[in-house]
């Protein structure tokens, strides 16, 4: 069940650590001048061993069922590409359910590769406290 209160300080604590970047999308109401948030992309530092390298985990990237097909999530993508290169980033990493073709398919027009080399794996951890 979705926590809003426990979202919110999560992320809050996260961008005062410098833990995460969040990018808007925004678009003006026309009738009211008002700038309302039509999606985001939250992308969190880490590191490439390999290629000894920092990179950003592009963790979330949502945009309102109203605004989906705007553009909206084409123009999340490019900024986060551009805040990446003036990071100095070595890459941006996203996964997306295999089920979400939508998602597939932007990532694919706008030049980003899908790993067909590596299986991600994941394990959920049980708190001893």
């Amino acid at each position: 069940t979705p926590d809003l209160s426990l979202a919110r300080s999560f992320i809050r604590d996260r961008m005062q650590k410098n833990e995460s970047i969040i990018i808007l999308a925004m678009s003006e109401e026309s009738k009211t001048q008002e700038s309302i948030t039509v999606g985001f992309c939250q992308l969190y530092p880490t590191f490439c061993s390999v290629e000894a390298k920092p990179i950003y985990v592009l963790y979330d990237l949502f945009v309102t069922p109203e605004a989906r097909r705007s553009g909206a999530g084409k123009v999340l993508l490019q900024t986060a590409e551009r805040l990446a290169a003036d990071k100095g980033m070595a890459r941006l990493d996203p996964t997306t359910a295999k089920t979400n073709e939508a998602a597939q398919h932007a990532y694919e027009t706008l030049g980003w590769v899908k790993d067909e080399i590596f299986y991600a794996y994941s394990k959920e951890i049980k708190s001893s406290t």
